[in-house]
């Protein structure tokens, strides 16, 4: 993540098709996955409180949209000049990361109870970071930070998912062990915000027909490699 960020300084990836091709199949892939098996887990796990959950999930990430503009879903407007570093989007992009990754420590150590898609989580947030990165390292350059201190918020920003990971554990270790469905809430949380940013994804308009034919191509795989993770 932190790596595409950064080939920014000696490219111009931010209107590059490919990397929009790749935020589709990113949203594919999530859609697929928060489908096919995030929700069995979830309404598995908390019956029927999963739908309280993932519409709690769903509505934050409305509301972090309002400050970030949607870059968690490719919108974003590079062209309108700006020299203020972008305080609301940095912010929101950073609680958006960190509430990602919450819910991925007790999906690698869960046992044998069938829930094993954590790997399959965790390279979904990773492929769809990939695009957000790039367009915010692009956001940090145009704000007129130096390169090193563009990489630097590029950093925090890459931190917030593993920090996210660390706090749910220690709060699972040392405070809310026994609380009811704590898992299943984290997780019901996360999957409304990955549903409400792959959907957005998936049904934005392009730019002409050609490239409809190509993003539709990539769905479809994005669906499929979804539904052969294990």
């Amino acid at each position: 993540m932190v790596s595409s960020g950064c080939a920014v300084l000696f490219f111009n990836l931010q209107n590059a098709r490919w990397l929009k091709l790749l935020l589709a199949f990113s949203g594919a892939y999530l859609f697929g996955i928060s489908v096919l098996h995030l929700l069995p887990e979830v309404y598995d796990q908390a019956g029927p409180k999963a739908g309280i959950y993932i519409l709690t999930g769903f509505f934050i990430q409305l509301f972090l949209d309002y400050f970030s503009g949607g870059i968690e879903h490719g919108h974003v407007h590079l062209h309108e000049k700006s020299k203020r570093f972008p305080y609301a989007i940095f912010i929101s992009l950073c609680l958006h990361s960190f509430l990602e990754g919450m819910p991925l420590h007790d999906h690698h150590h869960a046992g044998g109870d069938g829930h094993s898609h954590g790997n399959s989580l965790l390279l979904g947030i990773i492929l769809h970071k990939i695009p957000v990165a790039v367009v915010l390292m692009a956001l940090l350059l145009q704000s007129g930070l130096s390169k090193w201190r563009a990489v630097l918020w590029l950093l925090v920003f890459a931190a917030m998912m593993p920090l996210g990971t660390a706090l749910s554990h220690f709060l699972g270790e040392h405070f809310i062990r026994d609380v009811a469905h704590y898992p299943a809430l984290i997780l019901g949380v996360v999957l409304g915000i990955l549903l409400h940013i792959s959907t957005t994804i998936l049904f934005e308009s392009n730019e002409n027909h050609l490239f409809n034919r190509y993003k539709f191509g990539v769905i479809i795989f994005g669906i499929l490699i979804a539904y052969l993770t294990q």
